[in-house]
């Protein structure tokens, strides 16, 4: 059966949102970015006034502001942007009811049972970007397709406000051309690779030898050579379907360099109070714990290791991610990024056998859903450990509602 897909993308998402708050900006170069003081200082989105002076994404505020001086930087507001990412899909929920995120401004649609109802598939991406921008004041780009990776080449082929149809008649004409990273999932490294081969296009991908990709990419080298035919089948979603959490981390880029285990300590804690309280808001408990760490000069390493039985007491998880720290840094540089996370989950009312020599771990269970509710109501800061408060500006950040992360999905 021939489907069609649709990948609407949201032009500048951001700083367009931000634009509606702020229409005086909208004539001067702006961009949304991270709190320079906290060193999170790189930009989110950017407007097309702010594009024509070479800002990119991911640069470095410093360094945009080298090229545009009259740069406008405002601090994002995930609350905003959260809160009209739902206003647009309530917008796509009137043509279908398969509607897969992939990410906070981008999402598939697959209409294959509205084209009765709606007119094609270019027909119904026209009419969902009128409506974005008569009905929510933003613009958007939509690709349309008979397959999701088609579909989101061509959002990106022609923006801002655009619809770009890519049949199974033309896509050999449209996508082949294209540089071999602009396909899904070609990163900086597998992309390196592929050119080391002569391989530079999608076309070169597609052409190429099913068998030599495998030997080169392993089995993801089939799977790459698959989208770059064509030959993608994945299906879309339905709205309010979630995917298994498979882990629960956070990471922050700290104030200040942290220069000695005091300084790991403090942060760590921060990280695994917030991480433990997300797996009990989700009912799981971690059976490993891993530590993501960067240096003043950007090496990164991560390291994870089991805990004796599953937990979500902060205490496990802190004491596990310094002992991996403890084992894996030797202090060659200062630390500028760390990361705690859960992964190996387990349904926390399940039953796990426990050990004849283990402490009970039911009292420490019980304080910490009992810190839960004081902080619910009095707020994140109104019950601390003592030791966070040796240093307020490096402990005082609250990841667990600060730093919203967004799934992005593609294999069901």
């Amino acid at each position: 059966m021939n489907r069609t897909i649709l990948h609407v993308d949201l032009n500048s998402y951001y700083a367009s949102v931000e634009g509606l708050y702020h229409p005086e900006l909208r004539d001067r170069p702006m961009a949304v970015g991270g709190d320079v003081e906290a060193r999170h200082g790189i930009i989110l989105a950017k407007n097309n006034l702010a594009k024509g002076f070479g800002i990119k994404t991911g640069e470095v505020i410093w360094q945009a502001r080298q090229k545009c001086p009259d740069l406008v930087c405002l601090p994002p507001d995930f609350r905003k942007y959260l809160r009209f990412s739902k206003l647009a899909r309530a917008i796509y929920a009137d043509y279908t009811d398969r509607i897969e995120a992939f990410g906070i401004d981008e999402c598939w649609l697959d209409v294959t049972g509205s084209l009765g109802l709606f007119g094609d598939g270019a027909r119904i991406a026209d009419t969902i970007r009128a409506r974005m921008r008569e009905e929510l004041g933003i613009t958007a780009s939509a690709g349309v397709s008979f397959n999701k990776i088609f579909a989101k080449l061509g959002s990106d082929i022609k923006k801002p406000d655009a619809t770009t149809v890519i049949s199974k008649e033309n896509f050999r004409e449209l996508v082949w051309p294209l540089p071999v990273g602009e396909l899904l999932y070609v990163g900086r490294s597998t992309k390196k690779k592929l050119e080391n081969r002569a391989i530079f296009t999608i076309g070169d991908l597609a052409r190429r030898d099913v068998h030599a990709l495998r030997l080169l990419l392993g089995v993801w080298g089939e799977t790459l050579w698959h989208f770059a035919n064509g030959l993608d089948s994945a299906p879309v979603g339905h709205a309010g379907e979630e995917s298994f959490i498979k882990s629960v981390g956070n990471s922050t880029t700290t104030p200040r360099d942290l220069m000695n285990e005091e300084d790991v300590k403090m942060t760590v804690f921060v990280l695994a109070e917030s991480v433990a309280a997300r797996l009990r808001r989700h009912g799981m408990k971690c059976r490993t714990v891993a530590i993501h760490v960067r240096n003043t000069e950007l090496f990164t390493f991560e390291r994870q290791g089991k805990i004796p039985a599953p937990s979500f007491v902060s205490g496990d998880i802190a004491g596990k991610a310094m002992d991996l720290f403890r084992e894996h840094y030797r202090w060659d540089k200062p630390i500028r990024s760390i990361g705690v996370r859960g992964a190996d989950l387990v349904t926390a009312s399940g039953h796990v056998q426990l050990d004849l020599f283990d402490e009970d771990k039911s009292e420490a269970e019980a304080l910490e859903r009992t810190i839960d509710g004081i902080r619910q109501r009095f707020g994140p800061y109104s019950l601390q450990r003592c030791a966070l408060l040796q240093d307020r500006k490096l402990t005082g950040f609250n990841p667990k509602d600060d730093h919203v992360i967004h799934p992005v999905s593609f294999f069901r």
